[in-house]
């Protein structure tokens, strides 16, 4: 496969033969069942960290807001990405755990519906809003966050299959199958 010109074009699905962006027609497509996992990680300083674990952030929960954000952000993915369908997702969950040893927050989401297209960029908008989130009600105290390695962990439904992540290095140098 070639990145440029009309073999890269006939594998982008948003866009037509002549290159321009449609919203893909899904109506001939079987429903079938379909979920997707996404994660993002937030890092922070190790005393913001303290803050929000130990429930002394001034805001609130910091972890039950996000995790409302995240959700949220699930159901209004369509109204965020232009050529993403409205959706009727049937489950959607959201976690956030804290990593003391790596100053940071993980956020794993989980999106599933029984429909006719896939719902990767839920899962995708509901870990990255949360991140986000936590970004939000912290930033009074660091500015030196970083949101990072939002990537899908795994889909499962539709023509295309099951697919899950390759094992990488985080951008900790830490592989996932040791932390």
């Amino acid at each position: 496969m070639t990145l440029g010109g009309q073999e890269a074009m006939s594998q982008l699905t948003h866009l037509d033969d002549q290159g321009h962006a449609h919203m893909v027609d899904v109506g001939t497509k079987a429903n079938s069942q379909r979920e997707a996992r996404a994660e993002a990680y937030i890092t922070m300083a190790a005393a913001t960290l303290a803050l929000i674990t130990e429930g002394g952030h001034k805001k609130g929960d910091v972890l039950a807001v996000a995790r409302i954000a995240g959700i949220q952000a699930a159901k209004k993915c369509a109204d965020l990405i232009p050529l993403c369908h409205p959706l009727l997702l049937t489950h959607i969950k959201v976690e956030l755990t804290p990593e003391p040893l790596h100053n940071r927050v993980r956020i794993e989401s989980c999106c599933r519906l029984n429909g006719q297209t896939g719902v990767e960029m839920e899962a995708l908008t509901a870990a990255s809003v949360a991140a986000l989130t936590v970004y939000d009600m912290c930033k009074a105290v660091d500015k030196n966050m970083v949101i990072e390695g939002t990537r899908v962990l795994e889909k499962s439904g539709g023509k295309s299959g099951h697919y899950v992540a390759e094992l990488r290095a985080r951008t900790t140098g830490i592989d996932n199958d040791t932390n």
